[in-house]
């Protein structure tokens, strides 16, 4: 009889050659911990494919849901696995096809990739052809651009039949790309960017930056949320909180008015680095889109990029708030970043940002503040929210000693603060 499995399949990790089967098994343990919830009993790799399978056989169309949102995932197949018997293949491909909710034209695609079972893809085209045209009389075969393509595969053992499929979101899977330290707010754009470089095979680690305690902690908590919402990605296992109203405040007051802004990225991306260091991270992200807003022109970018040493990706660089609002609709992000929380982006805010900032003036401004010991205090109160579903994330555990001559002064990992 016929069970229902999840075929899962990749694009991109085709391509890598000798190192394809490290890509493979990264895919395989990302997958395992993003099904765990739906019962899968296991995940294997299988002609080019993944292949999950379930205690919960009606299970199978929510698992594959959550399949689709792994990064390095292409597609995601409900497919009836069978035994190599002609009868009961063909039953299974009546059965897939009738499942598709509307259609008018439809074609069999055979494969085979196994060396013992004797039918070729052609003979096997023919037999479900002709077996889908008695069941289902009044649809037409189209050879070129059908409505639907019922899928035979034939492996070492079993035969495979589908004919839906879903779309997955593509990229590497997380963990085949190093790690990576994200600027995150509760708004629109970091949630995206985030994810964005998830998707390319990185393991994620946000820093949140909180006006607390000028402001309330109601964005640390939003944030917390819209990392859930990411969940089923995979992309994220730490997410770090840096309260720094009482910082804005003393830049406010020490600072011409229009460069305020300037100096709060500045002290954002050095806390961001700090943290980068104690992460073993290689690279920080933001979600900044040129000219979306006065800190994001080119003159301010450079002036804030000075302050680090770690090369900064801005996925969205290129991207208009349009484009950015349809890929958080899509991640599951978009509603949560439209929630109102007071935090550090609204905090002590200029009437007229500059948005031409000049390197001289940023030094003159910034030469008022002790900036170094700014840092060193901010990295001290570090809080942290672990978050399961990611296994490639490790924890800095009590600075290896590979990190310990990176770490900021004075910083060790039992002066942060688990937040609940």
């Amino acid at each position: 009889m016929p069970t229902r499995v999840c075929l899962i399949h990749y694009h991109e990790i085709g391509l890598k050659g000798k190192n394809r089967i490290t890509f493979e098994r990264r895919l395989r343990d990302n997958l395992e911990v993003a099904l765990a919830p739906f019962g899968v009993t296991h995940v294997g790799r299988i002609s080019g494919h993944l292949l999950a399978t379930f205690a919960d056989e009606s299970r199978v169309a929510d698992a594959a849901g959550a399949a689709a949102r792994v990064p390095g995932v292409a597609r995601v197949s409900q497919a009836l696995r069978c035994n190599q018997d002609e009868a009961e293949y063909c039953a299974a491909a009546i059965t897939a096809l009738g499942e598709v909710p509307s259609f008018e034209t439809f074609k069999v695609h055979a494969r085979r990739s196994s060396t013992n079972y004797p039918l070729h893809t052609l003979d096997m085209n023919r037999l479900v052809g002709s077996a889908l045209c008695e069941a289902f009389p009044d649809k037409k075969v189209l050879m070129h651009g059908p409505d639907v393509t019922v899928v035979v595969l034939a492996t070492q053992g079993d035969v495979y039949v589908y004919a839906s499929s879903q779309r997955g979101v593509g990229g590497l899977p997380v963990g085949s790309a190093g790690k990576v330290v994200s600027l995150f707010s509760s708004g629109i754009d970091s949630p995206v960017a985030t994810w964005m470089i998830g998707r390319r095979g990185a393991v994620c680690v946000p820093v949140h930056f909180s006006g607390r305690p000028q402001t309330s902690d109601a964005s640390e908590w939003l944030v917390q949320d819209i990392v859930r919402a990411l969940g089923p990605a995979g992309i994220i296992g730490r997410l770090y909180v840096c309260p720094i109203g009482d910082f804005q405040r003393q830049i406010a007051l020490a600072v011409p008015n229009k460069l305020r802004v300037v100096m709060y990225r500045r002290l954002m991306f050095r806390v961001a680095e700090g943290v980068a260091r104690i992460e073993g991270a290689k690279a920080l992200v933001t979600g900044e889109s040129l000219g979306q807003v006065a800190s994001q022109t080119l003159e301010n970018i450079n002036a804030v990029n000075e302050v680090v040493s770690l090369p900064v990706f801005r996925p969205l660089i290129g991207s208009d708030k349009q484009e950015i609002i349809e890929r958080a609709q899509q991640i599951g992000t978009f509603d949560l970043s439209t929630s109102e929380a007071p935090d550090c982006c609204t905090l002590f805010m200029p009437r007229k940002p500059e948005t031409h900032a000049r390197i001289a003036e940023v030094h003159e401004a910034e030469a008022q503040l002790d900036m170094d010991a700014m840092v060193a205090e901010a990295l001290s109160v570090l809080e942290y929210v672990d978050f399961e579903g990611c296994p490639s994330y490790h924890r800095p555990h009590a600075l290896r000693r590979v990190q310990s001559s990176l770490a900021p002064a004075g910083w060790h990992e039992d002066l942060m603060r688990p937040r609940g």
